[in-house]
């Protein structure tokens, strides 16, 4: 079996359709699936994997990781890695500082003050945090087909990001989470992320020159942020030479003997929670599996249908030519993404 890599990039943009025509197994995000279910150009795994294995995972999903690659009546992939925006930081700096690590979005503004926040500010990350502060004002995205949301709702979620966002250093407009977590463990320069996705290996000793924690998000207006689910998923393709071996793959690296032991220790970040409780696995990620549960099982799940990717892939552009130049207003973006959302919907 040879792996090819992409890159975070790739793994956001690049078409599903293309690549099933070259590769037997590929790991997907699951806003794909409305894609896989308009194309066919993965197999319903539903189809071809036995009932009880399919629901002992759906009850072991963590957070909705399995349930975002259903679409349509049809499992079309496995969660095999769960993720979602978490807080992290340097318990170190915190300790020898003798701070508190921010539990309210007030503190992590006064951290951001002197500058010891980093956060990732790239399109893509910017329209996932863009969903979650319109959450924390009151309501979900994407509820009609008419706007991506309440104008209002969209204003003030807007105004929130430039609260925070007005504060961090211009070089994180060019970072991704996992460049956030490389400056956050390698230097001492910033001490606390507010939300990024989580990568378990920078919890483990040896990973990287400086331990990081992650841990659940702060309270907004009393009440705890609710970040955009992401993670990873094996789909088959339907195109394969090799689909019976492919099958049985995904089927044995999804099981729950292979998530709840060597998958893990090895260093993955399961998608079924069968090692989340582990003391044992806990002890070597610095408690990243109990610490980040609470916020992947309250994680926000992205549309999927069929068009989406169209507006994910642009919609973030508008969002940080705001935060950063400041020269359109919260109107305009929102008309922006609105004009997007539209012909999203036509595909």
């Amino acid at each position: 079996m040879v792996w090819e890599k992409r890159s975070l990039q790739q793994f956001a943009d690049q078409s599903l359709e293309a690549l099933t025509k070259e590769y037997d197994l590929l790991i997907i995000d699951h806003p794909w699936v409305g894609c896989a279910a308009a194309t066919n150009c993965v197999l319903p795994l539903d189809l071809h994997l036995p009932p009880n294995y399919l629901k002992e995972l759906a009850n072991h999903s963590v957070g909705k990781s399995h349930q975002s690659y259903e679409y349509d009546g049809h499992q079309w992939a496995l969660s095999i890695d769960a993720a979602t925006p978490a807080a992290s930081y340097r318990t170190d700096i915190f300790k020898k500082e003798n701070r508190p690590v921010p539990a309210t979005w007030q503190e992590v503004l006064s951290l951001a003050k002197e500058g010891r926040v980093a956060v990732p500010a790239i399109p893509i990350d910017l329209l996932m945090n863009f969903y979650t502060f319109c959450i924390a004002h009151g309501q979900e995205p994407f509820q009609n087909n008419n706007e991506v949301i309440n104008e209002s709702i969209g204003i003030q979620a807007l105004q929130s990001m430039r609260d925070l966002f007005s504060l961090i250093h211009p070089v994180f407009y060019k970072c991704n989470p996992i460049l956030v977590a490389e400056m956050m463990s390698g230097s001492n320069d910033y001490w606390y992320c507010p939300f990024a996705y989580n990568y378990s290996n920078y919890s483990r000793i040896g990973y990287a020159a400086n331990l990081l924690t992650y841990t659940d998000v702060v309270r907004f207006n009393n009440e705890k942020f609710r970040t955009t689910l992401g993670g990873t998923g094996m789909a088959v393709s339907a195109f394969g030479s090799q689909k019976e071996w492919a099958l049985r793959f995904v089927q044995m690296i999804c099981s729950p003997v292979w998530q709840g032991g060597e998958y893990v220790l090895t260093g993955g970040q399961p998608g079924y929670d069968y090692a989340w409780e582990k003391a044992e696995v806990n002890t070597i990620c610095n408690d990243f599996f109990n610490n980040t549960w609470p916020t992947l099982n309250n994680a926000y799940l992205r549309p999927r249908y069929n068009g989406y990717l169209s507006f994910q892939d642009e919609g973030g552009h508008y969002i940080q030519e705001y935060l950063q130049f400041g020269k359109i207003t919260e109107e305009m973006v929102l008309d922006q993404l609105n004009d997007l959302y539209m012909k999203s919907l036509e595909k």
